[in-house]
C-alpha cells in the first residue's frame, strides 16, 4: 500500500501520469509502421512487390491522415518548420527532379514515391514521440522482427523439413539457386539464416540496431531488464549466425564509438577532450590501415574474396562506366534499382539474378544524381554525425544546473549513424527505405528536440530512473 506523509507542509499526493487512449494508440501505429519498413522484405516476401508497395502506401497514406490534422491543432506540439532537415529534404527534392534527365523515368517516379513515402514517415515518428518514445518503439519493432524470425525458421526446420520460397510457393523439381529461398532451412546446419526478412545480411544490421536499442534502455534502468538482457542475446545469436562481414565491422566501429564517447563524457577538461580525439583518431587510422594492407588473408578466415564477394571488379567497374557518361546530375534517381526495366535488366547479375543496387552508397548516389547529389547526400550525413556525437558526449544543459547526469538514451543516435555510415561502404540500403527514414527521423529530432529530458514525458522518465537508482 502507498504510503505519504499527512504534514500540514506538504503537498496532498498526486495520481502517476497515464497516457490517453489515443497516444498510447499512436504509439501503436508507429511501431507497426516501424515494423514495415525495417521488415520491408518480409512483406515484399508474403505478399510480392504489388502488395508491398500497396503496404507502404496504405501506411503513408493513414500516416497524412493522423499527421495532417495534428499539425492543424499544434498537437503535441507546434510544427518546427525551420527545424526541418533541409539537406535530406533537399535531396528527396533533386531526386524528384532529376525525371527530367532520367536515363528511365518510369523507375525514377516509382522509387522515389517510396523515397518519399519513408520520409514522410521519420518526419511524422520524429514529430509526435519524444526521444524516450522513439527508442522503445523501436524496440518493440525490433522485438517483433526477431520474434517472427526465430518462429519462422523453427517452423521451417521442424515442420517444413525443408526451404521455403516467396509467397508460400511449391518447391519446383530440381535444384534451384539458394538465392530465391526465403528461408533456407540453415537453422541447425551451421548455415546463415535469413529470419523473416529473407536476408542475412539485412537480419544482421537489425540484430545490431536491436542489441544497441535494448542496450541503451538497460543501460537507463527500464522496466523488465531481465526480458531485455534475453532480447539481446536473442540479437547477439542472429549477429553471430548470420555470419555478414558487413554486420561485424559495423559492430567493431559501433563498440570504438561507444568507447570513446564513453571516455568523452568523463573528460573534465578540454585538453583532456583533445588527448582522446587525438588517440582515438590516430589509433582509428592506423588500425584501418593495417586492416586494408592484410585484408586478403583476413577475408580469407571469412570465407570472402579480397573482391569483397565480387563488388569491385563486378558491380563497382560496370557502375562507374556508367557514372562517367552524366557525372555531374546522374543517370537518374532509382534506389532500388528496379530489374525489371530494361534499363536494369540483366545489365549486372549475381548467381543468375539481377542486382538492384550498387553496393555502396555513396557510388550508388554518383550514379543516379552525380557529384550534386554525392554533395546533398554527404552534408545530410554529416549533420547528422556532427550532432548527434555532441548529442552523446555533450552534459545536456537546459538550465542552471551544471551536473545534471548523462543519458544512455543520447548515445543512440550516434551509434546508428555509424553503424550506417560504415554499412553505406558494402551496400546502399541507408540511402533507401530503413536507412533513409533513420536518417530522416533522427536528423528531424536532433533539430527540433536536442536535449532529451525538455519534454514532460521524458521528464517523468528521468525523475523516475533516477528515483530508482537511489539505495
Amino acid at each position: 500500500m502507498a504510503q505519504y506523509t499527512k504534514h500540514p507542509v506538504a503537498a496532498p499526493p498526486t495520481p502517476p501520469e497515464r497516457e490517453s487512449t489515443g497516444h498510447l494508440m499512436l504509439r501503436g501505429y508507429v511501431i507497426l509502421v516501424l515494423i514495415v519498413t525495417f521488415a520491408h522484405t518480409a512483406v515484399y516476401n508474403l505478399v510480392g512487390m504489388e502488395g508491398a508497395g500497396a503496404t507502404l502506401v496504405a501506411f503513408t497514406l493513414a500516416t497524412l491522415a493522423i499527421g495532417v490534422p495534428m499539425l492543424a491543432r499544434n498537437h503535441p506540439q507546434p510544427f518546427r518548420w525551420r527545424r526541418l532537415p533541409w539537406t535530406a529534404i533537399g535531396y528527396t527534392a533533386f531526386a524528384l527532379l532529376s525525371v527530367a534527365w532520367s536515363q528511365w523515368r518510369g523507375p525514377t517516379l516509382i522509387t522515389w514515391f517510396l523515397l518519399a513515402a519513408v520520409t514522410v514517415n521519420g518526419l511524422f515518428i520524429a514529430h509526435v514521440l519524444t526521444w524516450h518514445e522513439i527508442v522503445r518503439a523501436l524496440s518493440s519493432a525490433f522485438k517483433w522482427i526477431l520474434g517472427l524470425s526465430l518462429a519462422l525458421e523453427l517452423w521451417v526446420s521442424l515442420v517444413l523439413h525443408g526451404p521455403l520460397l516467396p509467397n508460400f510457393a511449391t518447391l519446383p523439381d530440381g535444384r534451384i539457386d539458394p538465392q530465391l529461398y526465403w528461408v533456407r532451412d540453415n537453422l541447425f546446419d551451421g548455415g546463415r539464416i535469413q529470419g523473416i526478412v529473407g536476408n542475412a545480411n539485412v537480419l544482421a544490421i537489425i540484430s545490431l540496431f536491436s542489441i544497441i536499442t535494448f542496450g541503451v534502455l538497460f543501460v537507463a534502468r527500464a522496466r523488465w531488464r531481465t526480458t531485455l538482457a534475453l532480447w539481446m542475446l536473442l540479437a547477439a545469436y542472429f549477429l553471430f549466425r548470420t555470419s555478414s562481414v558487413t554486420a561485424f565491422i559495423c559492430a567493431a566501429a559501433t563498440a570504438v564509438v561507444l568507447v570513446v564517447a564513453l571516455l568523452m563524457r568523463r573528460a573534465r577538461t578540454p585538453g583532456a577532450r583533445t588527448r582522446i580525439y587525438v588517440i582515438a583518431i590516430g589509433g582509428t587510422a592506423l588500425a584501418a590501415t593495417v586492416v586494408w594492407l592484410l585484408r586478403e588473408p583476413l577475408l580469407g578466415l571469412v570465407g570472402r574474396t579480397s573482391d569483397l564477394t565480387g563488388r569491385s571488379d563486378l558491380i563497382w567497374a560496370k557502375v562507374l562506366e556508367r557514372v562517367r557518361e552524366h557525372p555531374i546530375l546522374g543517370n537518374g534517381f532509382s534506389s532500388p534499382w528496379i530489374p525489371t526495366d530494361p534499363s536494369f535488366d540483366r545489365w549486372i547479375t549475381d548467381h543468375g539474378i539481377t542486382v538492384f543496387h550498387a553496393h555502396n552508397m555513396w557510388l550508388d548516389v554518383l550514379f543516379q544524381l552525380g557529384v550534386v547529389g554525392v554533395i546533398l547526400m554527404g552534408v545530410a550525413y554529416l549533420s547528422l554525425l556532427w550532432r548527434s556525437w555532441f548529442f552523446a558526449v555533450d552534459r545536456p544543459r537546459w538550465d542552471l544546473d551544471p551536473a545534471r547526469p548523462f543519458s544512455p538514451l543520447t548515445l543512440l543516435p550516434s551509434l546508428f549513424t555509424v553503424v550506417l555510415l560504415v554499412q553505406g561502404f558494402a551496400e546502399s540500403t541507408p540511402i533507401m527505405l530503413w536507412g533513409w527514414m533513420l536518417v530522416v527521423l533522427l536528423s528531424f529530432k536532433l533539430k527540433s528536440v536536442p536535449l532529451v529530458g525538455v519534454g514532460e514525458r521524458d521528464l517523468v522518465f528521468e525523475r523516475g530512473a533516477r528515483q530508482r537508482r537511489v539505495p
